[in-house]
């Protein structure tokens, strides 16, 4: 058997396996499915051979035999360490299907509507941006969890879409699949978080797919805090429309490898995007970030803030492309990535893109990486604050610039507790 072969079997023999399972479902579906898998197995796992792997070797995931996860109960109290005091409406999945028990499904404002139906996302290979990990989510995931809010609809509260995993015997595969529909002129404020229970090998290939309106306002967190054993792979893909106004914040802090492929379209004029995103890791622990910002209508401004801060052994890649399209003229884009590493042996790759086919535009990026500033550090001992204080305060002062944005304070308090309990900041 070659080496390819190898890196396939297990995930071949799951996918014969699922084929003689009722939700593997039948006709167009079913065609979906197949289609999925042929596509990932033309492909395989990525090798730090392809460009956009180069500094990610997913070899570890390649050689673990995942199976599909169960249907675990999960009592209520096991929700509560990840719930967010004064956000009531929750979406919960559990091992990436939709546990109707556990959300509030029933009580969600008017104008919102939640359900888990099969075969409902666009195929893959209309999603800009997918990978290989998509692809196995499109051939495996038992449904697509649909959550629409109608024109014109404020939601006031946050939506807090919880996908926990929980960890069993065998290293289990995830597979959450969520569709977001806002209207138009529609505001909502959506919080995606992830979380594990138990300490097991888990993987979390995740799609989110959200599409705006003519006029409408979405904000949205992304929240991953897994176990130091799992594996997350994710694509994002958002897709704006005339007048639309997108703000993304993501947030990671777990995972042994983790990584977000981040897409945002901005197909109609007047369309607003803002990336930021903020990852805080130690030991060991790989984090991968790839985002692209196609601008193909004109007059649309986009800004992009990453920040990452590195301590231990711990690695990063951070790859942001902005794409300018012919007829994206006028243009406003900013992007900007910073890393601070507190260890001499943490490390980070950047590589910021620009694509340019418009004239008429204004396109910048830059990036930047160091160590704490010592003439900081003297400043602050200057006037007597001791060094474990002075360096805490520059920490916060760093991650300030992405989590002060965060709109919803709990969340944003959430956040900066994991980085203290990351860093052991006292």
């Amino acid at each position: 058997m070659t080496a390819v072969a190898e890196r396939h079997e297990a995930v071949i023999a799951q996918f014969e396996a699922f084929r003689r399972d009722p939700a593997f479902g039948t006709g167009s579906h079913r065609d979906r499915r197949e289609a999925a898998f042929g596509r990932f197995l033309e492909r395989g796992f990525p090798t730090t051979r392809d460009e956009d792997w180069k500094f990610t070797n997913v070899a570890p995931i390649a050689a673990t035999p995942f199976v599909r996860a169960g249907q675990p109960a999960v009592p209520p109290a096991a929700l509560e360490p990840f719930l967010f005091p004064g956000i009531g409406h929750q979406i919960v999945l559990v091992n990436g299907r939709l546990s109707a028990g556990l959300s509030s499904i029933d009580r969600l404002p008017a104008g919102v509507t939640v359900r888990a139906l099969i075969d409902a996302a666009p195929g893959g290979e209309s999603l800009p941006g997918r990978t290989a990990f998509a692809d196995l989510n499109e051939a495996f995931a038992e449904s697509t969890v649909v959550i629409e809010i109608a024109p014109k609809t404020v939601v006031t509260e946050p939506l807090h879409l919880i996908n926990l995993t929980v960890a069993e015997a065998k290293p289990t595969l995830v597979l959450p699949r969520v569709r977001v529909t806002i209207g138009e002129a529609a505001q909502v404020s959506l919080v995606e978080s992830y979380a594990g229970l138990g300490e097991a090998n888990t993987l979390t290939t995740a799609v989110t797919l959200i599409d705006l309106g003519p006029g409408a306002v979405a904000d949205h967190v992304k929240l991953q805090r897994e176990s130091s054993q799992a594996y997350h792979l994710a694509n994002v893909v958002i897709r704006l429309s005339r007048a639309s106004t997108f703000s993304s914040y993501a947030l990671t802090f777990g995972g042994r490898i983790a990584r977000n492929d981040i897409t945002a379209v901005l197909g109609g004029e007047g369309a607003e995007c803002t990336l930021d995103g903020l990852y805080v890791v130690d030991g060991e622990t790989l984090v991968d970030t790839h985002t692209t910002i196609d601008h193909a209508m004109p007059h649309c401004p986009s800004h992009e803030v990453y920040k990452g801060i590195l301590a231990g052994r711990a690695r990063a890649v951070f790859n942001g492309k902005i794409i300018v399209r012919p007829d994206a003229q006028k243009t406003d884009a900013k992007q900007t990535n910073k890393a601070l590493l507190l260890t001499d042996d943490a490390q980070i790759n950047t590589k910021p893109q620009l694509e340019i086919f418009a004239d008429d535009v204004k396109c910048t990026h830059g990036a930047a990486i160091g160590q704490l500033d010592e003439d900081a550090m003297f400043y602050l001992r200057a006037r007597g604050i001791g060094p474990l204080e002075a360096r805490n305060f520059l920490i916060h002062a760093f991650a300030g610039e992405v989590l002060d944005e965060i709109k919803i304070p709990v969340v944003r308090d959430t956040a900066m507790r994991l980085m203290e309990q990351k860093l052991l900041l006292g």
